[in-house]
């Protein structure tokens, strides 16, 4: 009788992998609502089929959120199994994190072997963007976890020479459209052109397996926004964020290319000086220095004395209140860490997956260190500002505003992109006969390179979403470790010299460039990388029996250090932000920085009071304003204007017709600076002809006691509550 085999375990990846579970997953139980914009959309989605398909914002299923509800799937499922919980909520986003780092592995290790396999593996898992986004309600980790799923069955098919897995290959990568749009299609040209090299099969099969890939890709691409467009808007919600009220036209503009030649719609204006080298900023840009959600005992404060009236931003008085209550300026925008003491100011109303709109107005400048340049102590810090990008050109991402979050081994994933087609050539082979390694470098090479270009001179994106570039710097570091020790062993003298001169001047500037990162938070430990980097650089030169042992180990620890603390940051403060970031201005908060949720209880009390047969609780103009309410109360909300009070959801007449109705009794009027078009004409309406409601807000406290930072489009303490029941029927 045959004995039965085991496989032996990689207790290294083991390791790497409950690390990663660790950084991802540890303090998850603080999440809080995480990102409320989406956690609004998640407790509506468990509510009915209706809401669940279409991936709609309110319970009413009055309209979407800003992209296609795929990754929000797992998450209301996650919820419906276990609760609307911010642990449940973010759970989907850890397991994809997890199963990036081990795909990662898995396409790494047959390829360059095994300690290549695990060094991608760590690279990953200690890359702080990464850490940050895998903790969160975002798409982005989900997106990353479909891509590599993606080319991990590309790099399948081509090896048993299967149609059926390209098909599947390609309809992944139409699957991940799906999950946040045209941002899954970057690794495209890279997946087609590593298929035609690396096929070992005619002509006329590659041609034949590339119009496969094309179906296949279209096919799944465009079936969920044609489903969804093809339906009648009278039977389903508004697409929000888009102006025609089409997905298609949500994911080829406002998600498209708005995002590479700047935002123009659906944010109450185009993003000033973003992508620029702006070193000079408006009133009330977010400050950079701080985690999205830090409050500064020295942040401005609103006041609101014993029995005091205070008036809203259109002049209306708000109720007033017998306990003295403090609010942070601004709704969410970033402010210094604690002690700062300067450059204070008061943060843009609105916000996009959390993060703030730009200023309306100019105002006085004020002075203050922009991202990618230089406080007193040192680069600022970068990564903790939802505008935070520094100036676009090739070396954005080295700067410190997104570098401090992706950039702790680019040298290495540069290195590794020239020595993996040099050290990988099989001798005599013309420059075009190209070896299976090669082959595989240039896919990882062909990921990175349009990637990099994309964020240095994108004008609109945020920090977060540079966890695109995290596989691709993992996996060419890993090949750059693994060819630079192939020449090292095998190849002539001369080429084992350019090797290690190579090899050391990349662990220099690595350790220069995390040092830089880490100067004005931890110039001593900076110090320190810098020296070890050039010490364990010098031991590779050494001829003696342990220098390359040595030599290893001294790379690692001083390389790992810094990059490793920052990763540790997001999970040590147990935080989840709307606008994910690693920084260590986070170790002085914990929990989640959510920006918007925040809810006004004796609001929400009053209106569920006196809702009566009413279907929405109240409306207001955008969805930060209302993503609290719904989660709080289970109950519809209308967001009348999308997220930012710009979507044209429906004109003044209709808006009457839904009073007259009764179906809508309440309307909060809060922060209106950002609404355009029909929404300021509704507002207008609703002020003139609405009756505005005293209610009391005696032990008026947030419901959000665990979240941290300021609120962020929330309406509590800035409000005017319009009864508009004397208008209906």
């Amino acid at each position: 009788m045959k004995k039965l085999s085991f496989k032996k375990p990689d207790w290294y990846l083991t390791s790497i992998l409950l690390l990663a579970a660790f950084l991802y997953g540890w303090g998850i139980w603080d999440a809080g609502s995480a990102n409320s914009y989406y956690t609004a959309a998640i407790t509506s989605m468990t509510q009915s089929w209706h809401n669940f398909w279409y991936g709609a914002f309110d319970p009413a299923g009055f309209i979407t959120v800003d992209k296609p509800p795929i990754a929000l799937w797992f998450m209301a499922i996650s919820a419906k199994i276990f609760g609307i919980q911010g642990w449940s909520i973010v759970l989907p986003s850890v397991l994809a994190g997890i199963g990036s780092v081990y795909l990662l592995y898995r396409l790494i290790k047959p390829r360059f072997g095994l300690w290549a396999g695990r060094t991608a593996a760590l690279v990953m898992t200690i890359t702080p963007t990464v850490v940050a986004n895998s903790r969160t309600n975002n798409m982005d980790a989900i997106l990353v976890f479909f891509l590599l799923l993606a080319v991990f069955t590309l790099t399948r098919a081509v090896k048993k020479r299967s149609l059926w897995l390209v098909f599947l290959a390609f309809a992944t990568i139409g699957i991940a459209f799906n999950i946040k749009m045209l941002q899954a299609f970057m690794v495209l040209p890279a997946m087609l052109f590593y298929y035609w090299i690396a096929s070992r099969k005619t002509f006329k099969k590659k041609t034949v397996g590339l119009l496969t890939a094309i179906v296949s890709l279209t096919l799944f691409t465009v079936a969920y926004p044609v489903a969804v467009d093809s339906v009648s808007s009278n039977n389903r919600p508004y697409i929000g964020s888009s102006q025609s009220n089409s997905l298609l036209e949500l994911a080829f503009g406002y998600n498209g290319t708005e995002r590479l030649l700047g935002q123009t719609s659906g944010t109450g204006g185009t993003f000033g000086g973003m992508g620029k080298n702006n070193q000079k900023t408006k009133q009330n840009q977010a400050p950079t220095g701080g985690q999205p959600g830090n409050q500064s005992k020295n942040a401005t404060k609103q006041v609101t004395t014993n029995n005091q009236n205070t008036t809203n931003n259109n002049g209306a008085p708000t109720p007033k209140t017998k306990n003295s209550t403090k609010q942070s300026s601004g709704n969410g925008a970033q402010t210094p860490p604690s002690g700062s003491g300067k450059n204070n100011q008061t943060p843009p109303s609105g916000s996009k997956n959390g993060q703030p709109t730009p200023p309306s107005g100019s105002g006085k400048k004020k002075s203050m260190k922009q991202p990618g340049g230089r406080g007193k102590n040192g680069p600022t810090g970068g990564g903790n500002s939802a505008f935070a990008i520094g100036s676009a050109g090739p070396f954005r991402l080295f700067q410190s505003d997104l570098g401090s979050q992706i950039g702790w081994f680019l040298p290495f994933a540069f290195l590794g992109m020239g020595t993996g087609l040099w050290a990988f050539r099989k001798k005599g082979n013309k420059w075009y006969q190209l070896s299976e390694k090669q082959k595989d470098v240039i896919l990882w090479s062909g990921w990175f390179v349009p990637v990099y270009g994309f964020f240095s001179v994108a004008s609109f994106f945020h920090p977060y979403y540079t966890i695109m570039l995290a596989p691709a710097i993992a996996a060419l570091t890993a090949i750059s470790v693994a060819a630079t020790a192939k020449v090292v062993k095998e190849g002539s003298d001369k080429e084992k010299i350019v090797a290690k001169v190579l090899l050391a001047l990349t662990i220099i500037g690595t350790g220069a460039l995390q040092a830089y990162y880490a100067w004005s938070t931890t110039p001593v430990v900076a110090i320190l990388v810098l020296v070890l980097s050039i010490v364990s650089a010098l031991l590779f030169f050494l001829k003696i029996s342990f220098g390359k042992q040595a030599a290893i180990m001294t790379t690692v620890t001083s390389l790992a250090i810094l990059s490793g603390f920052w990763a540790l940051t997001p999970t040590l403060s147990h935080n989840s932000a709307a606008i994910p970031a690693a920084s260590p201005s986070l170790l002085s908060q914990k929990g989640s920085s959510d920006m918007g949720g925040q809810v006004d209880s004796a609001l929400l009390s009053y209106t569920k009071k006196n809702q009566g047969s009413a279907k929405y609780l109240f409306a207001t103009t955008d969805s930060n304003s209302a993503s609290g309410y719904i989660i709080k109360s289970k109950k519809a909300v209308m967001a009348i204007g999308g997220y930012n009070g710009t979507d044209p959801t429906m004109t003044l007449s209709q808006f009457k017709k839904l009073v007259k109705s009764g179906q809508l009794r309440y309307f909060v009027v809060g922060n209106t600076k950002s609404s355009t078009g029909n929404v300021a004409k509704i507002l207008s309406w609703v002020q003139e002809n609405g009756t505005k409601v005293s209610y009391s807000t005696k032990n008026n406290t947030s419901t959000n006691s665990k979240q941290q930072g300021p609120e962020f489009g929330g309406q509590s303490g800035n409000q005017t509550l319009y009864d508009l029941s004397s208008l209906a029927n």
